[in-house]
Parts: C-alpha cells; sequence; structure tokens
C-alpha cells in the first residue's frame, strides 16, 4: 500500500476542545508527518471545507454533490465518528454512498450499541474498500463480530507538554497555597457523572473545578448539582489563560477526577499521567483496558487511599504512570501507526 497523496477528514464538528476534535486534530498532523496532503471538511467548527448538513445538529442532511466536491481528488478519506453514532443519520448515509468502493478509514470513538437511546440503530456501514479503526478493543471486537475487518488504535498524547501556570492560575481562582483543587476536565454530560465527581471533591474538602461545558440538555440538571455543592466550585475555563487552558487547569489541580459511566477512550486518564498528576476513575469499561498497562489510579468510590496519598504524596507513582503514557501512548508514534493502517486497505491509493 503507498502512501495517499491527498487526504479529506470529515467529521461532524472539527477544531474544538471534545475529544473527537482533539484526537483528529492529531491524525491531521500524523498524516502532514506522513507528506500527505490533507482537506479537513466538517458540518461545522473549524474546517478547510464547511458542508452544513454534516452537523450533528442540521436539519437535513448535505446533498451527494457536495460531499463528492468536499472529497474530490482525495486518494483517501477518513471518517471521525460521523459514521459511528447515528447523530445525523442523512449525513451518514450520505457520506457512506459518497464513500462506496472508495478508499477509507472510519475512525470510531464510539459505537451507536454503547448509547442506550441509539443502540436500535445497529453498526455502522461498512465497505470491502474500507477499514475500521477504533480507539478501544471493546469497540473493535465488537464490529469484528460482525465481520467487518476492524483494528484498534490508541488515541496518543504529546508525555511532555508545555508546563502550565500553578501559582497564577490558583490565584485566580481564589485558592490559597494549602487549599487542594480537584479538577474534573471533561464536558458536562450525564454520563460524564458529574456529581460523582464533585462528591469526590466534597469528600476530600477540596474545591472542585469542572472545565468543560453543559451539552447535550445538562445546563438545567448542571446548575441543580452545582447549586447544591458543600464545597467551593469553578466552572469554565476562566481562571486559565486563553489558549492554554488545558495546562493551566491540569498544572493547577492537585488530583484529576475521571467519575465517567461510559468513555470511548477518556483523554484525562493519560494526559493527568502526562501532566504528573493523580487520577480517580469511574466505573467505565474502558478504564480497565487502560488500566492493564500498568497505570496506578485511585478508584472514584474509595477516597480513602486518595486522601492518603494527598497527605503524604509518593512521586513514584506519578512516573510510573507517566513512563507507562510514555512507552504505550505516545503521539511520536501515532505518524508510524497509521501508516501500518494504510497497508492494510486493498488497493492502492495515492503516489508513492
Amino acid at each position: 500500500m503507498r502512501t495517499p497523496g491527498t487526504v479529506a477528514l470529515c467529521s461532524f464538528r472539527l477544531g474544538g476542545t471534545d475529544g473527537v476534535a482533539v484526537e483528529s486534530a492529531k491524525w491531521v498532523a500524523a498524516f502532514r508527518d506522513l507528506g500527505c496532503t490533507v482537506r479537513t471538511v466538517a458540518g461545522e467548527g473549524a474546517a478547510d471545507v464547511l458542508v452544513p448538513g454534516l452537523a450533528a445538529g442540521a436539519a437535513e442532511g448535505p446533498a451527494p454533490s457536495e460531499l463528492r466536491d468536499a472529497f474530490d481528488g482525495a486518494d483517501l478519506v477518513v471518517v471521525e465518528n460521523l459514521c459511528s453514532l447515528p447523530l445525523n443519520l442523512e449525513a451518514l448515509r450520505a457520506v457512506a454512498a459518497v464513500l462506496a468502493g472508495r478508499p477509507a478509514l472510519l475512525h470510531h470513538h464510539d459505537l451507536a450499541s454503547q448509547r442506550a437511546h441509539l443502540a436500535h440503530l445497529g453498526p455502522p456501514p461498512d465497505d470491502p474498500c474500507w477499514l475500521h479503526v477504533c480507539v478501544n478493543r471493546i469497540s473493535t471486537a465488537e464490529l469484528t463480530a460482525h465481520a467487518y475487518r476492524a483494528v484498534t488504535v490508541h488515541n496518543a498524547f504529546d508525555p511532555d507538554p508545555a508546563p502550565g501556570e500553578r501559582v497564577g492560575t490558583r490565584s485566580r481562582a481564589g485558592l490559597g497555597p494549602s487549599d487542594r483543587l480537584v479538577l474534573q476536565p471533561t464536558r458536562a454530560i450525564p454520563r460524564k457523572a458529574v456529581p460523582a465527581g464533585l462528591a469526590l471533591a466534597e469528600q476530600l474538602g477540596a474545591t472542585y473545578w469542572l472545565l468543560g461545558p453543559a451539552e447535550d440538555g445538562y445546563g438545567d440538571e448542571l446548575r441543580r448539582v452545582l447549586s447544591g455543592a458543600g464545597v467551593p466550585v469553578v466552572h469554565g475555563p476562566g481562571p486559565a489563560r486563553p489558549g492554554h487552558e488545558i495546562a493551566d487547569a491540569y498544572a493547577a489541580s492537585d488530583l484529576v477526577v475521571l467519575p465517567s459511566t461510559w468513555e470511548g477512550f477518556g483523554n484525562p486518564s493519560v494526559e493527568s499521567a502526562t501532566h504528573r498528576r493523580p487520577l480517580a476513575v469511574g466505573p467505565y469499561p474502558v478504564a480497565r483496558e487502560l488500566r492493564r498497562y500498568g497505570f496506578d489510579w485511585f478508584d472514584v468510590a474509595s477516597p480513602g487511599p486518595l486522601a492518603e496519598w494527598l497527605d503524604r504524596p509518593d512521586g513514584t507513582l506519578l512516573e510510573r504512570n507517566l513512563a507507562v503514557a510514555r512507552r504505550h501512548f505516545s503521539l511520536a508514534a501515532l505518524p508510524e501507526r497509521i501508516s501500518r493502517l494504510l497497508a492494510r486497505l486493498p488497493g492502492t491509493i495515492g503516489a508513492a
């Protein structure tokens, strides 16, 4: 299989801070490292080509001609979650129809079967010219059971991210030197289990910082939950410097919490290691898959051991977690992983 000269990468939305958009940007950079020209296509957000009918909330799907124009000249199309979750069925069907018989990588961050209200819609579309790439082995096993050609490529991370500003960020958040800060670096939607993250902060007597916004109609419930908090609450990126929100939030924190009941991957699981912070993790199934690599995490439901660690921090735990992230999830290895995917696509695409 030869390296594609031009790659079109499409999704519901790109350029944001949600997990799919963040990982899509890493794939764009990896393809460019391989020498490819990349064109981004999305329904909303920041993309080279905007096709509004691709957006998750679009009133109607895109016209086939719009998609053909958007993908024109591309040797390979990468579909980021748009065919994984049927959040816009018309867009899913239109993309699948236009890509029939063309080389494509369908990059699955979630599947419909993993969301109770979407499970009845069944597996994503398939084609002999496509390869399904899942961010976890649970999804790969599910698609393989349907006789799909599916592989796992875990999300990738810079093991040495730029450091954030701890003292200034904590000061802007109203924290003193001895105050503890629990960071939940997620959006607020039901499966992110905000009440469990807040409860942990309350049990530790710590300020709770929820970094992301409420989505999927969760705003009223979030306001109810946060208004009843027994500890100080910070919501949103306010204390962080513009353009440094993630780094500053991690730097300011003493503990990261990821209490989710479901994540396709859960980027804070590895980001907490690269930013050298302890993690308290919830019961989402993919966490068990990631934990087997050797991560040493605390459990949200058992705050006692975590409180003891915070009283007497052991830096070797942080170094072990960083070593696991560096060995198994390094961003530097992503271009080679993608190159191996291209070797599994049928036929020959692009130029040498």
